[in-house]
Formats: structure tokens, sequence, C-alpha cells
């Protein structure tokens, strides 16, 4: 292999690993909860959640404001999902949520 392939090669495979290391860190401050409503014209999803180490909170049922409403999809109550949540302007909005099974 010459020199500027064995650069290419390893520039493609520092890429790989950079991007699978985003994805594992993004996944990784996903939180685990369960619908227990959806509530599309309101913009909001109740969910029964585990703890959320993000914010320092522990688990309880809780409604979150949805902040796109793209978020909604096909999602139903009693869905297993992942979600990501912030705090924006003193409300916990919803910022990503993901069927369970889809790691």
């Amino acid at each position: 292999m010459t020199p500027n392939k064995t650069v290419r090669a390893l520039t493609l495979a520092l890429s790989g690993a950079c991007l699978a290391l985003a994805v594992w860190a993004q996944t990784a401050d996903m939180s685990e909860g369960e619908i227990r409503k959806v509530d599309q014209e309101g913009g909001k999803i109740t969910l029964a959640h585990g703890e959320i180490k993000s914010l320092d909170m522990p688990p309880m049922t809780m409604v979150f404001t949805v902040k796109t409403p793209a978020l909604f999809g096909d999602l139903k109550k009693g869905d297993k999902v992942r979600f990501a949540v912030a705090r924006e302007d003193g409300k916990f909005v919803l910022t990503e949520i993901v069927p369970a099974a889809a790691r």
C-alpha cells in the first residue's frame, strides 16, 4: 500500500470510529420510558420514565412538551421508547424520541 493510500485508509477508519463514538454518546444520554398519552394537538407526550441523568431527575410519570411535531411519528400509548429531553424556558422539552428497539 502506498503512503497516500495508507493515509486515506487511516483517515476513513478514524472518521468511522469518530462517528460511531458520537452515535454511542448520543444514545448513552437517552433515557428510557413508556408512553402513557399522546396529545398531538397540544404538542405534548406523557411518559412514565426511568432516571433522567442529564437533569438529575428520578423515575416518575410526567408530561413533556414536544420540540417539533415530526417527533410524534407513529408513537402511541404503551410504546416503549428512548428519549432525550432538555430544559428550555422553564419547560422540559422532548428533543428526540425513538422506539426502544431502535438502538
